[in-house]
């Protein structure tokens, strides 16, 4: 994946790194991390300045999350409680639950959109509770784009700082991943393990 993603930096320059940004907002396993950190190196034996690479990424990753943020929309609060209501079971979950869940986020969804486009595989899923919450479209895109720009000019700096060294950030940033990913399992088997104790102790 990585030699295609770098050739297709390599072939298309700014529209590349657009294209690749977006399609990382909608399938999370493509890496942003090598994205830009290749194309912060770019910078230092090709044509593209460091502001073109940070600009284009941030194009593209508001334009991958408008098109979660639409699919969120689509997933409304009823569809998603039909959903809980069919399999719900399988997780312990009830409607009960998604109100919750839907009231957590409509009283805290503009930090968590703002603060997940800093988290890997977070960045680009945030989106799509954002739609179903039928969140302000203007004040999500304000979001993303801030949140987004901000991560994309750490890495495109980091990437054109170190130069050839380029994967080096690319490991660092795996490590960082790595540890997310932990946490995040982590939180979900909590709170699985914690509706189950509360399933348990209404029997």
């Amino acid at each position: 994946m990585e030699d295609w993603i770098m050739q297709t930096m390599d072939d298309f320059g700014y529209l590349g790194v657009f294209l690749l940004i977006a399609l990382e907002n909608l399938f999370p396993p493509i890496p942003s991390e090598i994205i830009l950190t290749f194309g912060g190196f770019m910078t230092t034996y090709s044509r593209l300045t460091v502001a073109g690479v940070v600009l284009a990424a941030t194009a593209g990753s508001v334009a991958g999350a408008a098109l979660l943020y639409a699919v969120g929309y689509w997933l409304d609060r009823d569809r998603m409680a039909g959903i809980v209501q069919r399999w719900g079971r399988w997780l312990r979950l009830t409607s009960k639950d998604v109100d919750k869940a839907y009231g957590w986020f409509e009283k805290r969804g503009v930090w968590a959109v703002l603060l997940c486009r800093l988290v890997p595989l977070i960045r680009s899923l945030i989106s799509i509770p954002a739609g179903s919450t039928r969140m302000n479209f203007g004040l999500f895109l304000l979001l993303t784009t801030i949140g987004s720009f901000a991560w994309n000019v750490v890495l495109v700096l980091l990437g054109a700082a170190v130069g050839a060294s380029w994967e080096r950030i690319v490991s660092w940033m795996d490590l960082y991943s790595n540890i997310v990913y932990a946490a995040l399992l982590i939180g979900v088997l909590s709170i699985l393990f914690f509706l189950w104790r509360m399933k348990s102790a209404d029997r």
